[in-house]
Parts: C-alpha cells; sequence; structure tokens
C-alpha cells in the first residue's frame, strides 16, 4: 500500500477539509467553523477517530450529520478506518464558532 507517504499532518488537514465540506442544514456555515468537532487523532496505519457534537440533542440533523462526517472522512484516499464519536459533554454554545463562522451569522 502506498498510503504510508502521507504524514500525519497531511491526512490531519485532508481530514479537516472533510470536515468542512459537511453543512448543518438549518445554518449556512460549515461544521469545523461552527465549531462542532471537538477532537481528531489520527492513529497508525491511518485510522481516524473524531470526537463531534450537535448544536443541540435534538438537532434535527442527528440522524444524518455524524454519518455524512464519517462519509467524507472515509472517501480520502489512504484513510483505514474511521471511529466517529458523538457527545453533548461539554454542550455544544456559540462561543464555540469561528470567527469566519460568527462573521458569516452576523454575531459580530
Amino acid at each position: 500500500m502506498e498510503t504510508q507517504d502521507l504524514t500525519i499532518p497531511d491526512l490531519r488537514d485532508k481530514v479537516v477539509a472533510a470536515c468542512k465540506a459537511v453543512y448543518d442544514p438549518e445554518i449556512p456555515v460549515d461544521i469545523w467553523e461552527l465549531g462542532l468537532i471537538y477532537d481528531i487523532k489520527i492513529y497508525p496505519v491511518n485510522n481516524v477517530y473524531v470526537l463531534m457534537t450537535l448544536t443541540s440533542p435534538s438537532c434535527p440533523s442527528a440522524g444524518t450529520l455524524p454519518g455524512e462526517v464519517e462519509q467524507n472522512i472515509k472517501a480520502i484516499e489512504g484513510i483505514n478506518d474511521v471511529q466517529l464519536e458523538l457527545t453533548f459533554d461539554p454542550p455544544y454554545t456559540q462561543e464555540m464558532m469561528s470567527e469566519v463562522a460568527k462573521l458569516e451569522l452576523g454575531f459580530m
């Protein structure tokens, strides 16, 4: 397998880009800028762990967003496996948004 030449920082950048391609259907900002991704870990043999949340536990997209994130990451060449964990601890707040998201949504 020729995928071993990808460095962990390169792979992490690709995982972040895959997350940025996913949008909360109710908010016109990607989930990375919204602050919904709490953690990304890259383990040996290109296994990826993602800890994420939703804007609320009753979020209508709860059934689709995690799967979309997982699919986007699995589509990256060289990824072996993806483990996605959904958490509500700590609870999501608007303070977790990036400045880009706050500007986009008119909070700044």
